[in-house]
C-alpha cells in the first residue's frame, strides 16, 4: 500500500472531506510559518526598500551595473534551490534544511554594517539569495504538507499574506529610521538584523519538525518516504510538471523586477526619492489585499490560469509606466497592478506546482520551479538593465512587453488546451 501511493500528485489522493466551513482555518503550521516570514521579511524589507536609491543615487550604478546587481537578488539562489530540495526529500527534515537557509541570510544582516562598497554590499545580497533559495522549498513544502489538496491555494495565500505583512512593516519601519536618523543607514542595519534573528527563532522553537495531519489526507505509514534516484527521474516524467516549470520560466524571463518599475517612477519624479521606500509599503498593502481572494479563486478556477492572468496584469504595469498619465495616478496603478500580479503568481505557482508532485519528492519539484523561474529572472534583470542602458528606460519596458504578450500567447494556448478536470 505504501508502494502505490509514493508517487501520486498530492490531488490524486484520495481522501475524506471535512467541514467545508471549517477548510478556511489555516493550519497552525502556515500561520507559524507565515509568521517566521513576517519577521524575516520585516528584516529583508527594510534593506531592499532603500538599496535602489543607496546604490543608484549615492553610489552611482549605471543602469546595466544595477540590472546586475538586480539579477543576482532575483537569480542567485538558483545555486541552493535545487539542492536543499534534494536534501529535504532524502532527510525527510524539511524543517531542519529550512532553518539553515533562515540562518544564513540571518547571518549577512550585522555584516552590512561593514559592507562600504557596491560590490561588497552586491556579496552580502548574493549570500542572502542563497539563503533564501535554501529555505524556500522546504518551507513551501511543509504548508503542502499541512494542506488539503484542495485548498492549496488558500493556504499559500495565507503564508504570502502573512509574508507580504511584514514586507509593508519593513518599508515603513526604513523609512521611519531614516526620517528620524537621515543618512543612518546603520541603524537600518541593526534594526534589520533583529527582525531576522527574530524570524530564525519562532521557525526553530514554534514549528513542529513533523507536520501534524490537518487535513484528511491521512498518511499510511508512520514513517514520511525517502527519495530516491527513481524519484528524481519520475519527477521529470511527470509531464503537468515539467510543462507548468517550462511555461513559467517563459514568462518570467520577461518580467521586469518592482526595484526596476520603482527605478522608472522616480525618472518621472525625483521628488519621489524622499518617500521611495513608501512604494515598497503601498506594493505589499496591493499584495496583502489581493493575496487571499486571489488564493482562493486560483483554487476554484485554476491555478494555471490565474498564473497567466497575473501576467496580463504586469502588462499592464509596463503600459502604465510608458504611459501618459500623471505622477500620482502612474504610481496608484503602477503598485495596485503590481500587487495583483505578484498575489496571482506566487503563491499561486507553488500551489499549481504542488499539486502535480507527489510526497516523496514534494521539495526537490518545488525546489526544482523556483530554480528555473529564479535563472529566468537573473537573464531577465541583466536583460532589461542592458536594454535600459543602450535603447532608454520607454524603448526596453516597450520590448519587454512585446516579448511578454507573445509568451502569453504561447502559454494560455498550452494551458487552455490541457485537462480541466485538475485544478491549476
Amino acid at each position: 500500500m505504501y508502494v502505490s501511493i509514493r508517487n501520486l500528485p498530492l490531488g490524486r489522493r484520495s481522501s475524506v472531506r471535512t467541514d467545508p466551513r471549517a477548510r478556511r482555518a489555516a493550519p497552525r503550521v502556515v500561520v507559524l510559518l507565515g509568521l517566521t516570514s513576517l519577521l524575516t521579511d520585516v528584516s529583508s524589507e527594510m534593506l531592499t526598500a532603500v538599496l535602489p536609491v543607496f546604490l543608484v543615487l549615492q553610489l552611482g550604478l549605471s543602469p546595466a551595473q544595477f540590472g546586475l546587481v538586480d539579477g543576482l537578488y532575483r537569480g542567485v539562489s538558483v545555486v541552493s534551490r535545487l539542492g536543499a530540495g534534494v536534501v529535504s526529500d532524502r532527510l525527510g527534515r524539511p524543517k531542519l534544511v529550512a532553518s539553515a537557509g533562515y540562518a544564513l541570510s540571518a547571518v549577512t544582516r550585522p555584516l552590512l554594517l561593514v559592507a562600504s562598497t557596491a560590490v561588497g554590499v552586491a556579496g552580502l545580497i548574493s549570500v542572502d539569495r542563497v539563503g533564501k533559495g535554501i529555505r524556500t522549498s522546504p518551507r513551501d513544502a511543509m504548508i503542502a504538507a499541512a494542506s488539503h489538496p484542495e485548498d492549496l491555494g488558500w493556504n499559500f495565500g495565507v503564508h504570502r499574506a502573512l509574508d507580504t505583512i511584514g514586507a509593508m512593516i519593513g518599508p515603513l519601519m526604513a523609512f521611519g529610521i531614516l526620517l528620524l536618523l537621515p543618512g543612518d543607514y546603520d541603524a537600518v542595519f541593526v534594526v534589520s538584523t533583529a527582525f531576522a534573528f527574530l524570524g530564525l527563532a519562532v521557525l526553530v522553537l514554534l514549528v513542529p519538525a513533523r507536520n501534524p495531519v490537518e487535513s484528511a489526507a491521512v498518511p499510511l505509514v508512520a514513517a514520511p518516504p525517502r527519495l530516491t534516484g527513481a524519484d528524481l527521474r519520475a519527477l521529470l516524467q511527470l509531464r503537468p510538471f515539467v510543462r507548468r516549470v517550462g511555461l513559467a520560466g517563459l514568462l518570467t524571463v520577461f518580467t521586469v523586477s518592482d526595484a526596476f518599475v520603482f527605478l522608472a517612477l522616480l525618472d518621472r519624479d525625483e521628488d519621489l526619492a524622499r518617500v521611495f521606500p513608501l512604494l515598497a509599503v503601498g506594493l505589499a498593502l496591493a499584495y496583502t489585499v489581493f493575496a487571499l481572494p486571489v488564493g482562493r479563486l486560483a483554487d476554484r478556477w485554476g491555478r494555471m490560469r490565474v498564473y497567466l492572468a497575473g501576467h496580463v496584469a504586469l502588462l499592464a504595469v509596463y503600459a502604465v509606466v510608458v504611459g501618459p498619465l500623471g505622477t500620482v495616478s502612474t504610481v496608484v496603478l503602477a503598485l495596485l497592478l503590481l500587487g495583483l500580479y505578484y498575489a496571482a503568481t506566487d503563491g499561486v505557482l507553488a500551489a499549481a506546482v504542488s499539486s502535480t508532485l507527489p510526497e516523496v519528492s514534494r521539495a526537490s519539484g518545488l525546489s526544482l520551479a523556483a530554480t528555473v523561474v529564479a535563472f529566468a529572472g537573473f537573464v531577465s534583470s541583466l536583460g532589461f538593465g542592458i536594454l535600459s542602458g543602450r535603447l532608454g528606460a520607454n524603448p526596453a519596458y516597450l520590448l519587454m512587453g512585446g516579448g511578454l504578450a507573445l509568451a502569453l500567447g504561447v502559454a494560455a494556448r498550452a494551458v487552455w488546451r490541457t485537462s480541466t478536470s485538475v485544478a491549476g
